[in-house]
């Protein structure tokens, strides 16, 4: 078996509790509409929003178009959205940090939108050797372009990158595209699943 010498971390649901439903929940309020109302139309328009094919506008505009709701005045209502719900998950952080001290390369491979995208930016970590965001690069998880892209980033081949991430299908799409993967559970199961890959870790 190739030794791991680079870690790849999901955001949302990993080193983040997942954003999803609570940022459901912010914007359905901010637009006046039942969440179940919000979150049919959300998926219709999910997809082109993280592969960042349309903007952020774009997506409001047709959003309140099929919810028969003003568009948002505001610059960015993702971005104040996702700054209110966003909890980062400390002990998969410190993790992170422990890998990047051991010398392993750490990544970040999410889908995410450009405000998103934009508010990582400004929280400066400086753990992370590449960054990898659907919305900058017209992917998503589980397509097999994601992996490809965050593994050119990175000074290894395929098959020397294991991806954490909380949902089956995008590990699955790690492995198809030739990467190891773990289904992220818990700090302290990922923890077992790396020494198990052979990553030295205490």
């Amino acid at each position: 078996m190739e030794q791991i010498e680079s870690v790849l971390f999901d955001w949302g649901g990993v080193l983040i509790d997942d954003p999803a439903p609570r940022l459901m929940v912010f914007c359905a309020e901010a637009l006046g509409v039942p969440v179940a109302d919000y979150v049919q139309v959300h998926e219709h328009h999910r997809e082109e929003f993280q592969k960042g094919t349309i903007t952020e506008a774009l997506f409001w505009h047709r959003l309140c178009a099929e919810l028969k709701r003003p568009e948002p005045e505001e610059r960015s209502l993702w971005g104040r959205a996702f700054r209110a719900v966003y909890a980062p998950r400390e002990m998969v952080f410190a993790l992170a940090a422990e890998l990047h001290e051991r010398e392993y390369n750490i990544a970040l491979l999410s889908n995410t939108e450009v405000a998103a995208m934009d508010f990582f930016l400004e929280l400066n970590y400086d753990i992370f050797d590449a960054l990898t965001f659907s919305c900058a690069e017209g992917a998503i998880k589980p397509e097999r372009e994601m992996y490809e892209v965050a593994c050119r980033k990175l000074p290894t081949r395929p098959e020397q990158c294991v991806l954490i991430d909380d949902k089956p299908a995008f590990i699955e799409g790690a492995r198809e595209a030739g990467m190891k993967g773990i289904v992220y559970k818990s700090p302290t199961q990922a923890r077992k699943e790396l020494a198990r890959l052979g990553l030295h870790i205490e």
